[in-house]
């Protein structure tokens, strides 16, 4: 038994058994991945996935159990790198973050800043995506962290942290209808124009969606993008009504454009933190969460990380 051979085993599930996908991820060959998989399971002497002639098309219910302990064992080959570099007092190395667009161009530059200050040393690399894919690249060891509004709290294999609470603005440019309300912004009054805001399973979009569901209202989104910025630009340019996070507007609106509370018209959104159940964190991967986080203590996060799943 060797870590290639368990590799293999947890790449082909996560590839969709698609050996092709498995080689590439492995830089590898599919002849070589086949290989270190039935060699793995000649030495346990079970089959781990089923076949369709020489195609993988998914787990046997024994290979099911045996994927959790490959990924356990991997897992802890990955805290021993971790641990030793710690250890060995080394100050440097790689903080992966991944995130959304909308918190790493509002939300995490001064945070980077200051950490960058204290660990000069460290290099920080930002992947940016949906939540579905942070969430996948932290569970999978390609993200140390993962920030996003929603999602995150779904999967049992990270530990995620509520970390601040923000809402959604409404954008106009000058002179519009809007403006001009003699009342508080309702649901029906924004339902009456194109609106401009973010694409589905971004920045609290789905908090939008359900407040116009629940009110029994159709909405004519005409654009839909995962930068506030490109909004914001749209709006600008007359296209429609935007709906954009609050922080993005803190951080300046374009010329021409005013906001208009709304925070009484969609639920709160929550921005939450997470890392993989398990992991073993280094110093600096705790010091950037907790400056991301400052009501959080490492003690939580500890406990936290190593509380077994049920």
């Amino acid at each position: 038994m060797n870590f290639q051979q368990l590799r293999s085993i947890r790449e082909a599930a996560r590839c969709g058994f698609n050996l092709t996908e498995v080689a590439n991820v492995l830089f590898t060959s599919q002849p070589g991945v086949s290989r270190q998989i039935r060699e793995l399971e000649d030495e346990l002497g079970v089959e781990i996935f089923e076949r369709n002639g020489k195609r993988l098309t998914g787990l046997t219910e024994p290979g099911k159990g045996i994927l959790h302990i490959v990924e356990r064992l991997l897992l802890e080959a990955e805290n021993l790198r971790q641990a030793s570099n710690e250890y060995a007092g080394e100050q440097s190395g790689t903080l992966a973050i991944a995130t959304t667009h909308t918190q790493a161009r509002y939300v995490l530059p001064q945070v980077v800043q200051t950490f960058r200050t204290a660990f000069p040393q460290v290099r920080i690399a930002l992947q940016q995506s949906s939540p579905e894919h942070i969430a996948e690249w932290v569970m999978s060891g390609k993200a140390d962290v993962g920030i996003a509004t929603e999602g995150l709290s779904q999967f049992k294999e990270l530990v995620s942290f509520p970390c601040y609470t923000w809402s959604h603005v409404v954008v106009v440019p000058d002179g519009h209808a809007l403006l001009a309300l003699s009342g508080p912004l309702t649901l029906a009054d924004l339902a009456a124009h194109a609106l401009i805001t973010y694409d589905i399973g971004f920045t609290g979009r789905s908090h939008i969606d359900t407040a116009f569901r629940s009110a029994g209202l159709d909405t004519d989104i005409v654009l839909t993008a995962m930068d506030s910025d490109v909004i914001q630009q749209y709006v600008a340019l007359g296209l429609g009504v935007g709906i954009v996070a609050s922080m993005a507007l803190e951080q300046g609106r374009h010329h021409g454009l005013h906001a208009i509370e709304a925070s009484h018209l969609f639920a709160p959104n929550i921005t939450r933190l997470a890392v993989r159940r398990g992991a073993y964190l280094r110093a600096y991967t705790y010091d950037f969460i907790l400056r991301f986080a400052p009501e959080l203590t490492r003690a939580d996060i500890v406990a936290a990380v190593n509380e077994p799943l049920q």
